[in-house]
């Protein structure tokens, strides 16, 4: 069953093979920025090695597998609710091995990896990654009394550690080079001014007022914020064009074929 619980961290969507690849992926596509290749490609190799750890983990904690107490738990309904049971692929598909895979089966997608070619954008993506990573092992840490698992879940509690403070650094250094908002490089004439820094106050709360983004200086230090407590509409009432007739929608009161709008 933990076994099961450890594929989270290994498949899913902030586990190891997602910050692998993720930062593989970002080191490998990083053009003129060897400092930062080299950093990625680094800590990416490191995301192997714990797909290594965890994998071999998996497979050690299936070791004789008591699957008939698995299928005789299930027997009872609500004693199978509370259990979940062992993951049967486990047995069926990869002979008490993991797989990449999420806890519920899920196949690991490389839709979760981000690499844009925009550095502050892919490390903020990083650092949250890492933060999610993180929060889901120490949940895991708590679910086990089993020493030798607590222990390799330690050290992967301290390399996240590290990964968020390293990705906090790198964050912060770009921003010293660049601004905070990403990405740097897009004209600010060509932004609509007047809502750049405004907070829009659109829920019946107005508690949110008192928050750093409401008023001050805004964080990439090029305006100020604002609280906008009544946002009022800026463009037009949305009304569409009624569908000409090859569309087949739902024909408008009075309809006659004279009014439709003709096909172009």
């Amino acid at each position: 069953m933990y076994a099961k619980k450890l594929q989270e961290v290994l498949g899913g969507q902030f586990g190891e093979i997602t910050v692998a690849m993720q930062y593989l992926f970002q080191g490998w596509n990083c053009r003129g920025n060897e400092k930062y290749r080299d950093m990625l490609l680094d800590i990416g190799t490191e995301e192997l090695a714990h797909v290594e750890m965890l994998a071999t983990m998996i497979a050690q904690l299936l070791d004789n597998a008591p699957v008939e107490k698995q299928e005789k738990a299930a027997e009872d309904p609500l004693l199978g609710a509370v259990m979940g049971g062992m993951n049967p692929q486990h047995v069926i598909v990869s002979g008490l091995g993991a797989q990449p895979n999420d806890s519920a089966g899920y196949p690991w997608n490389a839709r979760y990896t981000i690499a844009s070619g925009n550095l502050l954008a892919d490390f903020r993506a990083n650092l949250n990654a890492e933060s999610q990573g993180r929060l889901q092992v120490t949940r895991l840490y708590e679910s086990t009394t089993d020493h030798g698992v607590k222990d390799m879940l330690s050290f992967l509690i301290a390399r996240d550690t590290m990964h968020q403070n390293q990705w906090m650094a790198a964050i912060e250094e770009l921003e010293q080079q660049q601004t905070a908002v990403v990405p740097a490089t897009f004209p600010k004439e060509k932004e609509k001014q007047e809502v750049a820094y405004s907070f829009m106050n659109f829920s019946e709360g107005t508690q949110s007022q008192s928050g750093r983004w409401a008023a001050g200086k805004s964080m990439d230090n090029m305006g100020a914020f604002e609280y906008d407590s009544d946002p009022q509409p800026m463009g037009q009432i949305p009304a569409l064009n009624p569908a000409p007739a090859y569309v087949h929608n739902t024909p408008l009161m009075g309809f006659t074929k004279e009014n439709q709008p003709p096909v172009v």
